[in-house]
């Protein structure tokens, strides 16, 4: 029910992944009809055996405070869904609602694996893996940890390091900290202090300190650091992004001449949108939960929230949590609790 679009791109979002996966049985949780009205725009087009609805009554609005949904909407369609993954009834949670308010949902819901102290936001960014292809490297935290310590940096990377061997079938992720500069003495003391616990162990593969410019060149498969550089960096990124879509738009269009320059190029433009597509990177993970809860964009469209469900299955099919956990057994076992 969340999102800028709600059920009108969820629905039919939905029906192409049960399309993908013959497998897959799907719950809509939410205003039963609302979502009634929106099924009946695709009539025979699924098998309904693998589609229901699960009604919620209440709905936690996109600028809706996290406490406020948490204490005051306890049939809001997010609490509903969280409380089925918790049950068993469903593997997993995909949402585009309010992020805050479903972070704080999930962790009272479904708790914390344990050795794990703070979930943390990941998520699947382009870089450029060749010449040949682009590829892409996980990030985490995006924005639920604003003020981290040293051991938290340090958690986030074993969680990443879990998610890209499993996801991504990388068989030694190649882990770095993102930060001002590649030398020792640079950075805060947070970083500093997870980089030397990165250092001490062997069962990842740490490869240093990565700079915001390297971000991008495929030098590591997962890039750790706290929630407000993450988000702060990808933001950025996005933002620098659409400029460049635009001036180029603006020049292509500016006379008769750049237009017939914009006709010969379109087939490498039309490329190059196709590698940088929102959709096929869509879905946010939740690592750290008792449970797979997974974040789409609220603007998400039907192909892009379709990727959501698709990161969801591939999580479940992987059993993230549970290979989290005897990760964690093994890297933070004999390690004191913060």
């Amino acid at each position: 029910m969340g999102g800028d679009h709600g059920p009108s791109v969820v629905v039919p979002a939905a029906l192409d992944a049960l399309s993908v996966y013959p497998h897959l049985c799907l719950i809509l949780v939410g205003d039963n009809q609302q979502l009634s009205a929106q099924l009946k725009n695709y009539p025979h087009t699924y098998d309904e055996s693998r589609l229901r609805i699960h009604h919620a009554s209440e709905q936690v609005l996109m600028d809706e405070s996290p406490a406020s949904a948490l204490r005051l909407k306890k049939d809001s369609s997010m609490r509903v869904a969280i409380n089925l993954v918790k049950s068993g009834e469903a593997g997993a949670c995909v949402s585009a609602g309010n992020t805050g308010a479903l972070m704080a949902i999930a962790r009272f819901v479904l708790k914390m694996l344990p050795g794990i102290d703070r979930p943390a936001i990941v998520y699947s960014i382009p870089v450029n893996a060749d010449q040949a292809q682009m590829g892409h490297m996980r990030m985490l935290d995006l924005g639920a940890n604003v003020d981290c310590e040293g051991e938290h940096l340090f958690q986030f990377a074993v969680m990443g390091s879990v998610l890209a061997a499993a996801v991504d079938n990388i068989e030694h992720p190649r882990v770095g900290l993102l930060n001002i500069g590649s030398e020792a003495i640079k950075g805060s003391e947070a970083v500093k202090q997870a980089a030397q616990m990165l250092t001490d162990t062997d069962m990842i593969n740490y490869i240093g300190f990565v700079e915001g410019t390297d971000m991008y060149r495929g030098r590591a498969d997962v890039v750790v650091c706290d929630g407000f550089v993450g988000n702060v960096a990808l933001k950025s990124s996005e933002g620098v992004a659409k400029m460049l879509i635009d001036y180029l738009r603006r020049e292509f269009t500016r006379n008769w001449y750049t237009k017939l320059v914009a006709l010969l190029a379109m087939p490498i433009l039309r490329a190059i949108r196709a590698r940088f597509d929102p959709s096929r990177y869509n879905g946010a993970s939740l690592l750290g939960l008792n449970g797979i809860v997974i974040k789409s964009h609220g603007n998400a469209q039907r192909p892009s929230f379709k990727q959501a469900i698709i990161e969801a299955v591939v999580e479940v099919e992987k059993n993230i949590p549970e290979k989290i956990r005897s990760e964690v057994e093994l890297y933070l076992g004999e390690r004191k609790p913060l």
